[in-house]
């Protein structure tokens, strides 16, 4: 049993973006995974991750991420890119996180974001960001990687998110789209979840909190 489940944003309670890029891809007749590899290369310094701490402008991310395109040979703005992030809301997935504070677990979200859209879910309109704030409406604590000026996979992040809930690694779940940020969720000694569908993140995570979700 656990005591703690910190959840990732986007890709878990809401669609992935990556489904977003991928539709991008095929219109802009652009090779396949062209914006994960971009997004992947020097991840720890490209654009992206230092739009993510705030360590740049819109304006800024804009034009790097344009120069990292353009060494691969292609032509992709930034600015495009974010415009993908906004996903539709998976409504099991806040389902599922009602009940477990209902049954007294603890709750938090740790999400890498940018200072773009509306609010932490970075919402492309006032519909979906009402839609994203009853999820953040439900978090005791969200850890965001424009305002903590750290982002996943960095160990810190994880350590905040621990310590505003005053609980210890092995007590926590975290559940994430992305296995680089499972994996340092794991190394910080917290059990950790790739979501790959709502569905069977719900099945792993009713496995370990020991109760129905559904």
């Amino acid at each position: 049993m656990v005591k703690a489940v910190i959840w990732d944003f986007g890709g878990v309670f809401t669609s992935s973006p990556f489904e977003a890029f991928a539709r991008f891809e095929r219109e802009r007749g652009l090779p396949e995974d062209l914006i994960r590899k971009i997004n992947s290369t020097n991840h720890l310094d490209n654009a992206w991750a230092k739009f993510e701490r705030s360590d740049v402008t819109m304006d800024e991310f804009d034009e790097l991420f344009a120069q990292e395109a353009k060494e691969l040979g292609h032509d992709v703005r930034g600015r495009d890119i974010i415009a993908l992030l906004s996903g539709d809301v998976r409504p099991e997935m806040l389902a599922a996180l009602k009940i477990i504070k209902a049954k007294g677990l603890r709750v938090s979200c740790i999400t890498n974001n940018v200072s773009a859209g509306e609010g932490a879910g970075m919402a492309s309109s006032h519909e979906k960001a009402r839609a994203v704030q009853e999820i953040m409406d439900e978090f005791e604590h969200i850890i965001e990687s424009s305002k903590a000026g750290v982002r996943k996979p960095h160990p810190r992040i994880y350590e905040m998110a621990l310590e505003a809930l005053e609980m210890d690694a092995a007590d926590a779940v975290y559940l994430d789209d992305l296995g680089i940020n499972c994996k340092a969720a794991h190394e910080v000694g917290m059990k950790a979840i790739k979501v790959t569908s709502a569905d069977q993140a719900l099945a792993d995570l009713e496995a370990i909190v020991g109760f129905t979700l559904r």
